[in-house]
């Protein structure tokens, strides 16, 4: 059952993550609730692991634990949000995103000797395409504000670094994901998520000290957004993923993150009256048969 579950509920949580990271956007300095999620994630899985008497970690496989959650978390998504506060446009930054399972694919091939089918690697290519078309509209008008943004500040960094970082932050989440494909994957889930949050909480401190962030104005969406982001985001979904690459091909788990950004599309249409036209609509159903060619045996 849970097996059958973990692929709709995975999907479905993860693509909310794009919709609260325009919702704290008012609010909250990106890092600073970044800090402030990994940080309850990291208290909640404290307790789970204490009350269940999970074994913990020991010795260096606790630095490799820190190591794959400050990759897997805290370098993608702190330096997506860097990336996208310099002015690249949230579009662009998910179609990055997006390369992750082909990136994936190919080194998994390499590591760990998964062999995809020709068939599914037109389905990775076919649901690269499906998210290409989904965001399309997003990468057009994020071309113009960027360039808006290069003329009206000159605070900004240069733009070769802002997309230097965002491509790291896909190596980054590529890196986590197959380390957990490794001597990690013996560890109890419940205790490997609490160091591995605990490692992305390192990533995110740093960050907001290194950007000097400091905003943060309590509301009701300030506070609702952070606890579907310690509970949901990075208790739930981070934690599906890994659990889905321990137990098959990791090409196959991340071929569902194509699947993210076209349902967020719709998440945006329906909570914050963005576009959504046929052509959107037809990139997802191209995104879903690229996921379910990619994900077949």
């Amino acid at each position: 059952m849970v097996s059958i579950l973990a692929a709709p509920v995975f999907v479905f949580l993860w693509s909310t993550g794009f919709i609260v990271a325009r919702a704290i956007t008012p609010y909250v300095d990106p890092n600073l609730y970044l800090l402030a999620r990994f940080s309850g994630t990291t208290l909640l899985f404290l307790a789970i692991a204490a009350i269940t008497r999970a074994p913990w970690p020991k010795g260096r496989d606790i630095g490799r634990h820190l190591a794959a959650g400050a990759l897997l978390q805290g370098v993608y998504l702190g330096a997506g949000y860097w990336a996208v506060a310099q002015g690249l446009g949230a579009g662009i930054m998910a179609l990055l995103g997006a390369l992750q399972p082909l990136l994936t694919a190919a080194v998994a091939a390499r590591l760990f000797g998964e062999r995809l089918s020709p068939r599914a690697w037109g389905g990775l290519v076919l649901g690269l395409a499906g998210v290409a078309l989904v965001l399309a509209p997003k990468i057009a008008a994020s071309g113009a504000h960027a360039a808006n943004i290069a003329q009206a500040s000159a605070g900004h960094a240069p733009q070769w670094l802002v997309v230097t970082i965002a491509v790291l932050a896909v190596f980054a989440i590529t890196a986590g994901t197959l380390y957990q494909k490794t001597s990690l994957a013996r560890a109890d889930i419940r205790s490997a998520s609490a160091w591995q949050n605990a490692g992305a909480a390192i990533v995110a401190l740093v960050l907001v000290l290194a950007l000097g962030e400091h905003r943060f104005i309590p509301s009701a969406t300030t506070w609702l957004s952070l606890a579907w982001g310690i509970a949901m985001l990075s208790g739930v979904a981070t934690t599906l993923l890994v659990w889905m690459v321990r137990r098959g091909d990791a090409s196959r788990a991340t071929a569902l993150l194509f699947l993210a950004p076209p349902l967020a599309a719709l998440e945006s249409y329906l909570a914050f009256g963005e576009t959504l036209d046929g052509v959107q609509l037809a990139g997802f159903a191209v995104a879903l048969a690229g996921v379910l060619l990619a994900r077949s045996k």
